[in-house]
């Protein structure tokens, strides 16, 4: 594949996430105020998207309370700068089963099923102007957790985003991933422009090595719009490469913790990270404004 450097670049800041990073490190938002915060501090240094979790603010554990992303939502938009919204739709399919031997009951503690409708009622509640769609199942990281995602489930999320008129960031974390994303796209399950993030390096999906992820690339319809990320020691590395493939680019704490070896970051430090390697490679970052028109997005 010839090289196809994106030359009008949009960065989006994933804040928070729903990782065991607040114990890594005091920068990681919790509260609705701190994630708002943190997601104007982005907005700020050159994010034009915030891609926003929400956390209990006690205990700082991942959450899907309705409260709490209303909270985020109205605190963003109240904000003194322009920021598109995205919020995520991944939480409601953790399946963590029992150990090797006895794997039902699941474990109710780790465990976290929801239907459809459940897992994208924040989303009819506070309309963002994105939210995420995981393509698929995988096992996760370490033990026994499985993120599960199911066609079925997927094509009445995907439904269900549609009709509400939020444009669905596909995640993809492996080649099947993007291969059900195009089935969902010929069953009009999703509408142009088709929006792709390539989650590059989670255990256990795509590999970050760079022929796995041009593998992932070139799985992606020249039509789409794409961005990539990697998470931990690579993360400051995948602007370059996701700018060098075509695509747009992902920082933020959710997905690495620090700017330089030894330091932690925040939000903002690895957005302006970002934009220092953009503008080096000669490419021009692009605003929220923009990232509407781009994307056909409705503002609220």
């Amino acid at each position: 594949m010839p090289l196809s450097m994106n030359r009008e670049v949009f960065i989006t800041c994933a804040v928070t996430g729903s990782g065991d990073t607040v114990s890594k490190s005091s920068h990681v938002p919790i509260t609705p105020k701190q994630i708002a915060e943190a997601a104007v501090e982005a907005a700020k240094a050159g994010a034009a998207i915030v891609h926003c979790h929400v956390r209990d603010p006690e205990t700082g554990a991942p959450a899907r309370r309705l409260d709490l992303y209303k909270e985020v939502t109205d605190r963003i938009r109240s904000a003194d700068i322009d920021i598109v919204l995205n919020l995520t739709a991944g939480m409601g399919g953790d399946l963590v089963f029992g150990n090797v031997e006895s794997p039902f009951p699941v474990n109710e503690k780790g465990t976290d099923m929801a239907g459809a409708t459940e897992r994208v009622a924040h989303v009819a509640e506070c309309l963002p102007e994105i939210c995420t769609l995981d393509c698929g199942t995988m096992n996760f990281s370490l033990g026994d957790y499985v993120m599960t995602n199911t066609p079925s489930m997927l094509r009445e999320m995907a439904r269900q985003m549609t009709a509400l008129g939020v444009r669905p960031e596909i995640e993809a974390f492996d080649t099947g991933h993007l291969w059900f994303a195009k089935q969902l796209a010929e069953e009009g399950l999703i509408e142009d422009p088709v929006l792709i993030q390539l989650c590059m390096g989670i255990p256990w999906g795509a590999p970050d090595d760079l022929n796995t992820f041009m593998a992932m690339v070139n799985n992606v319809p020249s039509n789409w719009t794409f961005s990539a990320f990697s998470i931990g020691r690579n993360a400051l590395a995948y602007p370059a490469a996701a700018i060098l493939a075509g695509g747009n680019v992902r920082v933020g704490l959710e997905d690495n913790l620090y700017v330089g070896k030894g330091q932690l970051a925040t939000n903002g430090q690895l957005v302006e990270k970002a934009v220092s390697v953009i503008e080096g490679m000669g490419a021009k970052i692009i605003g929220p404004k923009e990232v509407r028109e781009k994307l056909k997005l409705t503002k609220r």
